[in-house]
């Protein structure tokens, strides 16, 4: 990927302003399948929302004053924010968003 395609990926997760969420220095290229969690949407239902056979970027920042972790991903078109334990576990969706704009389209992971 693009080093300026990658720094507007980490400039629009730094701009969410998720309350006690590091800020994000880099991302890192990812398999689905790797970060695909089983994740509480906001209406209770448990589910997978990513796509386990395509290649993301994110990254793991430690949630400030706790134990518990942000994972973040992106494919250049969406935003995830996950909250999770120790390995993952017990994994809650904070935030999906899709990018808007003209440059919103698929990056090149």
């Amino acid at each position: 990927m693009e080093k300026t395609k990658k720094d507007e990926l980490i400039k629009l997760f730094d701009e969410l302003y998720i309350p006690d969420m590091e800020e994000v220095k880099e991302l890192y290229r990812l398999e689905g399948a790797y970060i695909n969690l089983n994740c509480r949407l906001p209406n209770g239902e448990m589910a997978q929302i990513l796509n386990d056979a395509q290649i993301y970027y994110g990254a793991e920042l430690c949630k400030k004053g706790s134990e518990r972790c942000y994972g973040l991903a992106t494919d250049g078109k969406q935003l995830v924010v996950y909250e999770y334990g120790n390995g993952g576990s017990d994994a809650e969706l904070v935030l999906w968003k899709r990018i808007k704009g003209k440059n919103s389209g698929s990056a090149q992971v």
